[in-house]
């Protein structure tokens, strides 16, 4: 059941992704100086790449369902919250602050990726 909660995560992360990236090049492009549509643009992207990383994590669970695969899958949805999330935040509304959560989710991202690799090896050694 996982494999298809970190599925159906990662296609609705990568529909959200698509959408933000359309609405940051039709809607926001007039309303946002470069430098914040380029922040917008990189929550996007990153959250685009870790769409696809859950549907890694999606598939990778049905031929290794370990502790530390399922955990990045979970890393990964909470990393695109908090990088992604708070760089729309942050490029929207101008409110610095924001930015300040922008690196945790980063953070969150690596430790996903590093636990999706362990898990594989970890599987292939059991």
């Amino acid at each position: 059941m996982i494999d298809r909660t970190f599925a159906a995560a990662g296609a609705l992360s990568a529909l959200v992704a698509v959408a933000a990236g359309a609405f940051g090049a039709h809607a926001l492009r007039t309303r946002l100086p470069p430098e914040m549509l380029a922040v917008f643009e990189s929550g996007a992207r990153y959250q685009m790449y870790h769409a696809l990383g859950l549907l890694a994590v999606a598939w990778a669970a049905t031929r290794w369902p370990v502790g530390p695969v399922r955990a990045a899958g979970w890393l990964f949805i909470a990393g695109t919250v908090l990088f992604s999330g708070s760089l729309y935040l942050l490029s929207i509304t101008g409110h610095r602050g924001f930015g300040a959560i922008t690196p945790l989710g980063g953070v969150l991202f690596i430790a996903g990726w590093a636990s999706l690799a362990v898990g594989i090896l970890q599987a292939r050694t059991v």
